[in-house]
């Protein structure tokens, strides 16, 4: 049965990559002890092999260090040997430890992989807590844990009494022989009981390798919900996403419309600028019941184009940041302009129509509606001088 989660649900989703660098962050990677008790017996077993090739040099050496060739300076050689035996530890501590430390290293990134995790430093006041404490101890963890060293401890016992039960006859005649010819002798049958005990440990720590391996996985699972939550924290929600594609589309799907009405220009009958941010076209029928559209509109690039065309094809324009901008933000192409604006558009045309005539008059001033007053960025200038006000009283 799959493993639940504080609000009931199973965890029956593979930990997701978040997951388990998340847990990597906390130091909990996969690790095998008995995998490293494997590694350092299978080195220890190769060592065997070298070892004979600077034993009797080795020994030589060590029992050089006992002889005192000048008992009159005897202080001063205390020291020198001294001296070598300490200088003698920390090479042979090099030569055995160097190699170890290396496979130690070697066993882990193949096991699990380097992981340097300072938040497993930290505190944890749950370790403190003696219901963890025993529930760690007779839970699952717990019995795995204690099954395998029963099977360790009985099988390498039984391993090693078999092998030197078969090698009892040699091990007896080891007192009666000298150090060197009992050294050769230890090391040839050393080998054979630690390639014996090196199969048990083999199988032990694939055993345990495969099992820290289920629990690993096992304790980072998921539930749906879990994954559905950490899917909207990494890639989005969708809905917000559905949103913006769905504004993407519109904004080209509006710049498309943008590029195709400047084919409309030369049919305006003027063009309201700001002078230069913004160009609206504008078509009237004089006579007509119906109210002026717009026949293509822009900001930027797309308004000098649209003024660029007006000159080209002798389209009258008007100056008037408001109102250009008004019926940029309140109008879309194709459609009449917004009721508000009838009475500020009229006494545009109006002008335009009677200097068009050839009269010769000055640039009325022209009235739009407080709500319809926008800044550049599209903002309604009443709402904001209202929240000035507000915030000055």
């Amino acid at each position: 049965m799959a493993e639940e989660s504080q609000d009931g649900q199973e965890k029956t989703e593979d930990p997701s990559q978040r997951k388990l660098q998340k847990s990597a962050e906390d130091g909990k990677i996969l690790t095998s002890k008995e995998m490293f008790v494997f590694t350092s017996m299978f080195a220890a077993f190769l060592m065997m092999f070298v070892t004979p090739f600077f034993a009797q040099k080795a020994l030589s050496y060590w029992s050089r260090l006992f002889h005192f060739t000048r008992p009159d300076d005897l202080i001063t050689m205390i020291f020198e040997r001294f001296y070598e035996l300490i200088l003698s530890i920390i090479i042979s501590g090099l030569v055995i430890g160097v190699p170890m430390i290396i496979i130690v290293i070697g066993t882990q990134v193949a096991v699990g992989g380097l992981n340097f995790a300072p938040k497993a430093l930290n505190f944890k006041g749950n370790r403190l807590n003696p219901l963890q404490g025993f529930k760690r101890m007779f839970g699952t963890k717990g019995l795995m844990e204690l099954t395998k060293s029963v099977l360790k401890v009985v099988l390498l016992f039984s391993i090693a009494a078999v092998v030197i039960y078969a090698r009892l006859p040699s091990v007896l005649q080891l007192p009666s022989r000298d150090l060197g010819a009992a050294t050769i002798s230890s090391l040839l049958n050393f080998p054979f009981l630690l390639g014996m005990l090196l199969i048990i440990l083999a199988i032990i720590a694939m055993i345990d390798y495969f099992w820290q391996r289920h629990t690993h996985i096992q304790s980072l699972r998921m539930t749906k919900q879990e994954v559905k939550d950490e899917y909207k924290q990494t890639e989005g929600s969708p809905e917000v996403k559905a949103k913006i594609r769905r504004m993407q589309m519109e904004t080209a799907a509006n710049a498309s419309r943008q590029q195709a009405a400047l084919s409309d220009v030369p049919d305006a009958t003027a063009v309201i600028t700001n002078p230069t941010h913004f160009a609206v076209a504008l078509k009237y029928e004089v006579g007509s019941s119906e109210a002026p559209r717009i026949l293509a509109m822009g900001r930027g690039n797309m308004a000098h184009q649209i003024i660029d065309r007006a000159k080209a094809s002798n389209v009258t324009m008007f100056r008037s940041p408001l109102l250009a901008r008004a019926l940029y933000f309140t109008g879309e192409i194709g459609s009449e302009i917004a009721e508000q604006l009838y009475q500020a558009v009229a006494v545009v045309l109006a002008y335009l129509y009677r200097v068009d005539k050839g009269e010769a008059l000055a640039e009325p001033d022209v009235e739009i509606p407080e709500e319809m007053k926008f800044s550049e960025n599209g903002q309604s200038l009443a709402a904001k001088n209202n929240n000035r006000t507000d915030y000055e009283a």
